[in-house]
């Protein structure tokens, strides 16, 4: 049977690279604005694309000064994405180190009934030492509370999410009976980081819960992965790569009693599309070009944990200051991926940075839209991905050229939807609808 592809877009503010908000005929303010996002929504519906995500962060990043960044909370945007959409997944980054179990289940929940079923969760860990004083805390918390914080955070935002069963709204006039508050449970949980007492306010939605996405490679994420990711969105440079993260996360759901075809994994791709070879290099050149220098330096180092001095342009990197990837506090994954490509092909700090797209970290394919299709249907075909979570180099003309272009070559080929064949994020991925109380971790009964 062929495999079918699986696409969502990363709505990333101008696009992936440094430069993108500098391309020419981009608006650099257009991250800032609500057609933005609902323009490229529309576009990413009428592609037949699975889902819009948004990324997020609650800190002000050092590199403000060089480019637009995350900075509009994601829920209000893919509420506005919904009003003017009616297939599309709703793809949403909240933090489950600097929120609260309740209030992220209930705005999900929300979203997920306005929207008849189509939203979804990406819970992600918050690292970084800014992001802990934004919260009142004088330092980041350590990467194994972070993610035991974050399992329990998830065990919290599903057991609300089934505190409805899905026939508690009645509606009988005559019998002046709204709800069957038999089918409506309380919580009563208690962890090691959380207390809920009530159930959520909101009502069962059409899919049964919002859709869980994790992204996650050190061992606590890739634990973490298993055991609550029906999405998987990772990184990886190449197929050996992403090969090895493929079966290593499957497995360990299938360890956990999970069904591995209920996970979906998707890694990131950056793509930079033109008619012709000679056009795509040189729309890639430009964006390389695009990239300050010291924006690029400053945020590798960062992500390394080193000084940015340390760092020489046209010398390797400082081997000697690196800490085990294992050891490293910040993203692992982000510091596997940098000093994997570094290390794989003796680059130099200017090189990697290049290949980075000036720090992105996600596999970077410039081609034809038939090129971009082989290497999709490649890594597909190999058993090494679900599909890709789309990471276009400029927002929008980026995305445009792959919506234009690539997907009608896959679809072509029998690759990829040429209409909806539901109305849910589940059905567009091919995921089951979760029975009421069997799959939550815990429902009282």
């Amino acid at each position: 049977m062929t495999r079918q592809v699986h696409l969502n877009v990363n709505i990333l503010n101008s696009g992936v690279f440094g430069g993108s908000w500098r391309f020419p005929g981009t608006d650099p303010f257009a991250a800032f604005g609500i057609s933005h996002y609902v323009n490229i929504a529309r576009k990413a519906e009428a592609a037949g694309l699975d889902a819009v995500f948004l990324a997020d962060g609650p800190v002000v990043g050092d590199d403000v000064r060089h480019r637009p960044f995350n900075s509009l909370e994601p829920t209000v945007v893919l509420a506005a994405i919904a009003a003017s959409t009616s297939r599309i997944g709703l793809i949403g980054t909240l933090s489950s180190s600097y929120n609260d179990p309740y209030d992220v289940a209930r705005r999900l929940a929300t979203l997920d009934v306005l929207s008849k079923g189509r939203s979804g969760f990406n819970v992600v860990t918050t690292a970084g030492v800014a992001a802990a004083r934004n919260f009142g805390l004088t330092e980041e918390p350590e990467h194994g509370r972070r993610y035991r914080r974050a399992a329990e955070f998830v065990e919290v935002v599903r057991t609300l999410w089934n505190s409805w069963e899905a026939d508690a709204l009645v509606g009988d006039k005559s019998a002046h009976r709204f709800v069957d508050t038999t089918r409506i449970h309380d919580a009563e949980f208690v962890g090691e980081f959380f207390s809920v007492a009530g159930a959520l306010n909101v009502p069962r939605s059409p899919q049964g819960e919002p859709v869980l996405v994790q992204a996650g490679a050190s061992k606590d994420g890739r634990a973490l992965a298993a055991k609550v990711g029906e999405v998987i969105f990772t990184a990886a440079q190449t197929v050996e790569e992403a090969r090895e993260y493929y079966q290593d996360v499957k497995g360990r759901a299938a360890a956990l009693g999970r069904d591995p075809s209920q996970v979906v994994i998707l890694p990131g791709l950056s793509t930079v599309v033109g008619s012709t070879e000679k056009e795509a290099k040189e729309r890639r050149e430009l964006l390389d070009e695009l990239v300050p220098p010291q924006y690029a330096i400053d945020r590798l180092a960062g992500q390394l944990g080193v000084p940015a001095e340390a760092l020489e342009l046209d010398g390797q990197l400082p081997w000697s200051l690196l800490a085990d990837p294992d050891d490293a506090g910040g993203s692992q994954t982000f510091y596997r991926i940098a000093l994997g490509l570094a290390r794989r092909e003796s680059l130099t700090v200017r090189q990697l940075l290049r290949r980075l797209g000036g720090g992105a970290g996600h596999r970077i394919v410039t081609g034809t839209p038939e090129q971009i299709a082989d290497s999709i249907v490649e890594w597909v075909d190999a058993g090494v991905a679900d599909g890709f979570n789309l990471m276009p180099d400029v927002l929008p003309s980026g995305f445009d050229d792959f919506a234009d272009h690539v997907v009608p070559e896959l679809q072509r080929r029998g690759r990829f939807r040429t209409e909806y064949t539901g109305t849910t994020l589940r059905e567009n991925l091919g995921l089951r609808v979760p029975v009421f109380g069997r799959d939550a971790r815990r429902v009282a009964s």
